[in-house]
């Protein structure tokens, strides 16, 4: 039997884990158009840009770190105050068991609290087991920028999705 996920706030102490899933994400080119591996001053400085509203969880399993997810900034107009971009990582071992769900059905909680009435994201096309998570919480697709960016020399499509909250 699996043990329970457990979602909450990130701490300072979280960042090598948060650092370590996010560069498998890299790694594994599924989840970002970034193909360098981060380093630790590179995760602390985001943390310390993800604060307040642009909170970031953590999900842990017997207490070891599995998944992360973040509110970023949408946009600094201030006509988009109300609208964050979604960050979710998942370490390889623990992906398509349920973290993700848990993760962001925690995260909307938050954005709804912190006064976001709308949560966008960018994903690839062929990310086929994040669009499940993402449709199966309610998230729409609303296109698809074509050769938005360049990964290993190739252009690569990104979908936008979105979800009223």
């Amino acid at each position: 039997m699996e043990s329970i996920v457990m979602v909450r706030e990130a701490a300072s102490a979280d960042i090598a884990n948060i650092l370590r899933i996010y560069n498998q994400g890299i790694e594994d080119r599924i989840a970002t158009l970034e193909t360098e591996t981060k380093d630790t001053a590179y995760m602390e400085a985001w943390f310390r840009e993800h604060q307040g509203r642009y909170t970031v969880l953590v999900a842990e399993r017997d207490s070891a770190v599995i998944g992360w997810a973040a509110l970023n900034l949408y946009s600094h107009r201030c006509a988009y105050k109300g609208v964050a971009d979604l960050s979710i990582y998942i370490e390889r071992e623990s992906r398509g068991q349920g973290v993700g769900s848990s993760l962001l059905q925690t995260l909307e909680h938050t954005a709804k609290a912190s006064s976001f009435y709308k949560i966008v994201l960018f994903t690839f096309p062929f990310n086929q087991m994040g669009q499940r998570l993402y449709r199966k919480m309610g998230y729409r697709e609303v296109g698809v920028f074509e050769k938005q960016g360049v990964m290993d020399n190739k252009p690569i499509d990104v979908m936008i999705m979105e979800k009223i909250l």
